[in-house]
């Protein structure tokens, strides 16, 4: 099946408001997946099954690579997508960070920064989305950081899974370096920002 059928199949959804139309397509479901995934998550965490946790957390990132690919090859990208997919993340991240952090305590002062990081950016992303009624491009450092911590954290995990082991050194340098990439990624986004209230955009381009 080519994806002109594909298209014609699930329509073409491009509507500036929400209605149930523009909520329920496929990149909007598969965005939604990954917010409910993160109760199994908790749950295995938890209760220590570090395998099962990894399993879920590596469906929970196709979830995030797919979402956006099908919005591009069925044409589905709605603006309520694209305030919907970000706080999806937020929610992804700070979850899995404070579960983390419950579960390994050598690196909660790693972890306090991480979310006070992303909480922040989770007030500013609101505060845009009621101004402007859309949000900042995800930029390529603040998607080389989100990568660099889902690979860190299954990195950890998956060595607590396999040999029970808690390599402090190790998670340490894992841990600074995905610091570092978000604190130059808040950087970079702040003085994006500032330069879109300093500009008085009528309205940010997503």
């Amino acid at each position: 099946m080519d994806i002109k059928k594909i298209s014609r199949i699930f329509g073409k959804v491009n509507i500036s408001r929400f209605n149930t139309r523009s909520f329920f397509v496929i990149p909007n479901l598969l965005t939604l997946v990954r917010i409910i995934l993160m109760i199994p998550f908790s749950l295995e965490m938890l209760n220590e099954n570090y395998g099962k946790s990894l399993k879920i957390l590596f469906l929970s990132g196709l979830t995030d690579v797919f979402d956006g690919f099908f919005a591009r090859l069925l044409k589905q990208e709605t603006k309520f997508g694209k305030i919907f997919d970000p706080i999806a993340d937020k929610v992804t991240l700070i979850s899995i960070m404070v579960l983390v952090g419950i579960k390994f305590k050598k690196i909660v002062p790693f972890i306090i920064l991480l979310v006070s990081k992303e909480c922040l950016m989770l007030m500013v992303g609101a505060l845009m989305i009621r101004k402007y009624r859309n949000t900042i491009k995800a930029k390529w450092y603040g998607k080389l950081s989100t990568a660099f911590f889902y690979v860190s954290i299954f990195i950890i995990i998956s060595i607590k899974a396999l040999w029970n082991v808690e390599n402090e050194f190790f998670i340490n340098i894992l841990m600074w370096v995905t610091s570092l990439l978000m604190l130059h990624a808040l950087i970079r986004y702040s003085i994006e920002l500032i330069f879109i209230v300093h500009s008085k955009r009528p309205r940010i381009e997503c």
